[in-house]
């Protein structure tokens, strides 16, 4: 592996910037993918998360190469899924979906999968998929209302940031709570280091 390895992430989210952040990596660059993502007809939640993760990486890496950035780049690319059952929870961005969501999920249990795609330098495919499961407490009048008016739930997954005020719904989480906010993050470092990227480098001028 060339000591020139760059990072590119196929993601415009702040979240998984921060979180890559949060574990010592910087990435070379941010590459933003305009994706299809609506489900395929009877579509799981897990399986949507593994095919957009993909399709965003693949975009990326499109990109990337038009802008001859390939040499040494690991392209990382992320997409978080919310269900309930079978039925897949859209990124709200309307008041009504919102709404809809925080019914859904007053009182109830839900999944979260995160699918997890690399490429790397040498054009190998790696991949990993992430469930966490949530369960949120029944959501009081006042509660809900005020959710819905403060405005967190816009783009989110499910329409809810468990990083902000919804953290006190949660009764109960299984799995990653790194994976909820938008990216498993000891899933990501493994797999970084197990295609040869040098993860645990920057740590040492970390204080």
């Amino acid at each position: 592996m060339s000591d020139d390895a760059k990072l590119i992430l196929a993601s415009a989210s702040s979240r998984r910037l921060a979180l890559l952040q949060q574990v010592g990596l910087e990435p070379h660059s941010l590459v933003a993918t305009d994706i299809d993502e609506t489900p395929l007809k009877s579509e799981a939640g897990r399986s949507l998360a593994k095919r957009l993760a993909k399709t965003k990486a693949e975009a990326a890496l499109v990109r990337v190469e038009r802008a001859s950035e390939r040499r040494d780049a690991y392209i990382l690319a992320a997409d978080t899924v919310v269900s309930v059952g079978r039925r897949i929870l859209p990124k709200t961005d309307l008041l009504d979906e919102a709404s809809q969501c925080l019914r859904l999920l007053s009182g109830r249990a839900h999944r979260v999968h995160t699918g997890v795609a690399l490429i790397t330098p040498s054009g190998q495919f790696r991949e990993r998929l992430v469930e966490t499961r949530v369960r949120f407490k029944r959501l009081s009048t006042l509660e809900f209302e005020n959710y819905l008016a403060c405005g967190e739930w816009r783009g989110k997954a499910g329409g809810y940031a468990i990083q902000g005020i919804a953290s006190a719904f949660v009764i109960k989480l299984i799995g990653s709570y790194s994976n909820v906010v938008g990216l498993p993050l000891y899933e990501t470092c493994t797999l970084l280091a197990g295609e040869g990227f040098p993860v645990h480098d920057s740590w040492l001028g970390m204080r």
